[in-house]
């Protein structure tokens, strides 16, 4: 099944329904399927073939929207570019995925000339812009052609997608999505309603695997969504009330942006039911300042990474509900730091020493579904070291309870390992921010001659609360083994982060340990 065709499904089932909002316009479903058969006749008429890789560069909008569906239609492979990135980071993943068109939005057309000529294949350049933007570039409007009676033919396995990673840790890793990928957890989790009049706000981008899953599912359950450029806390609920927003998915740190902003209390938040948030650790106070503050929505802890191509595990509802006896609700606060348990079509076990753990112990989190990924772009070696047997090893370190909740434990690279002792950066983490004084906090190992390496906390203070190295130190004596307490606190202003609000570890040891 080409993953465009849950497009198709819909528009014949409610063509009228309004299917994207972007500024003042309004797609419907029938359009928004007419224009992605005119996108694919496009490309198709300026030779892409079907498997030819089309990137596009720009932040969100409804033209990225038909733009995707369109290029899946032609048989092509979307190559969504982090908006974010830099000159240098942006040329690698042209080269990588050896692009044959690259789409741009006009803020990007200067950057994406300064590097073409260091591009290795033929790049055909095409802008955004509806009139073009010089005589090299063909306009986006020369892309709307005449349909095509018929379209290459897609098998389930072909490529849809290369999602590029972050690459904190060295060159960013092309991950490759198949049409399978794509629609296995559509077709496992939801499907059309005629009956549902919700309204999704698009605030993730595009180049992200949540961003993707989010249009792919909306689109193919029928919803309304608005699209949002970029996240600014403000516009976000300033859209809320305006288009009387149901349903959104943030990142930690947007929610803790939207509950910090001086709208918040302004804004009329009433039509919100739902909020969605994963792709970072959730810090206990942010969600339960939510729950508070925000008494009629309700809130799910989505848990995926790109290579396992969605959301593996969830956090409920009704796991966010803090009601019940005092042992109910002391337990409920336990389970808030977990991601739940696996998803319908998703297998998850914890793998210690290659066999299953038993309930409690720590080990890799190993995942097998449809909808994982292929492999890596450019790099079987990679691939096969992550894929056997077709369980996907996530690197992810956690254990799972006696009732099927998953508790992360960190990256198994980023462990600890002080005096012979594997220690997680996750558990001290959470003990730290439970204390009022941090507001943020990332934990990591320096190398050290006599234990191998010491547990070291570089902590963002919260407020104006004269908090000292001594403090959170005995307040990690409280609730943890005594070898697993930070040996120094590094107090710091701000914290290197990713686009999407992940702390990224490698630059704080080279900001502040090399």
């Amino acid at each position: 099944m080409n993953f465009s065709e849950t497009l198709s499904i819909v528009s014949e089932i409610m063509p009228d329904r309004v299917a994207t909002v972007f500024d003042k316009d309004c797609t419907s479903y029938a359009k928004l399927s007419d224009e992605a058969d005119l996108i694919a006749s496009g490309l198709i008429s300026i030779g892409i073939k079907p498997g030819d890789r089309v990137a596009f560069l720009d932040v969100n909008t409804d033209r990225q929207i038909k733009l995707i569906y369109g290029i899946a239609r032609a048989g092509g492979v979307s190559v969504p570019i982090n908006y974010r990135a830099k000159s240098s980071e942006i040329e690698f993943c042209i080269n990588d995925s050896g692009a044959s068109a690259i789409v741009v939005g006009s803020d990007y057309h200067e950057m994406v000339l300064s590097i073409k000529d260091n591009i290795n294949c033929q790049l055909k350049l095409i802008s955004f812009q509806s009139h073009g933007y010089a005589d090299n570039w063909i306009p986006y409007g020369n892309i709307f052609k005449e349909q095509n009676d018929s379209y290459p033919q897609t098998d389930p396995k072909d490529p849809a997608i290369i999602l590029y990673t972050s690459g904190t840790t060295g060159r960013p890793k092309g991950v490759l999505l198949t049409h399978q990928s794509l629609s296995a957890s559509l077709l496992n989790n939801i499907f059309p309603d005629i009956e549902n009049n919700e309204v999704v706000l698009l605030s993730m981008p595009l180049y992200h695997v949540a961003g993707i899953h989010i249009l792919l599912a909306s689109i193919y359950e029928g919803r309304k969504l608005v699209v949002q450029r970029q996240f600014h806390a403000r516009e976000w609920l300033e859209l809320i009330d305006e288009h009387k927003v149901s349903r959104a998915t943030l990142v930690p740190t947007m929610l803790k942006m939207i509950l910090e902003n001086d709208f918040f209390n302004k804004a009329n938040l009433s039509s919100l039911g739902m909020i969605t948030y994963g792709a970072a650790v959730m810090p206990l106070n942010v969600i339960t300042e939510a729950i508070q503050r925000l008494p009629l929505v309700g809130f799910i802890n989505a848990f995926g990474q790109t290579e396992s191509g969605s959301t593996i595990a969830a956090l409920t509802p009704e796991d966010h509900t803090l009601t019940g006896t005092s042992l109910q609700v002391e337990k409920k606060l336990i389970r808030l730091s977990s991601i739940g348990k696996p998803l319908e079509g998703v297998e998850v076990r914890i793998s210690a020493n290659q066999v299953t753990a038993p309930p409690g112990q720590v080990g890799e989190i190993l995942v097998r579904s449809d909808q994982i990924m292929d492999r890596y772009w450019n790099d079987n070696s990679l691939s096969s070291s992550v894929i056997d047997e077709g369980w996907l090893h996530t690197g992810d370190m956690g254990y799972m309870d006696e009732e099927g909740y998953i508790f992360l434990q960190g990256r198994s690279k980023d462990f600890i390992k002080r005096g012979g002792e594997r220690i997680s950066p996750n558990e001290i983490e959470s003990v730290l921010l439970t204390h009022p004084g941090v507001d943020e906090t990332a934990v990591i190992g320096e190398p050290d001659i006599h234990w191998g390496e010491i547990v070291v906390a570089f902590v963002i203070k919260s407020g104006n609360l004269n908090v000292t190295e001594k403090d959170l130190i005995l307040h990690c004596k409280k609730f943890l083994a005594s070898f697993k307490k930070p040996e120094k606190i590094i107090f710091i202003e701000t914290m290197p982060k990713n686009s999407l609000g992940k702390i990224l570890k490698t630059d704080l040891k080279k900001l502040y340990l090399d």
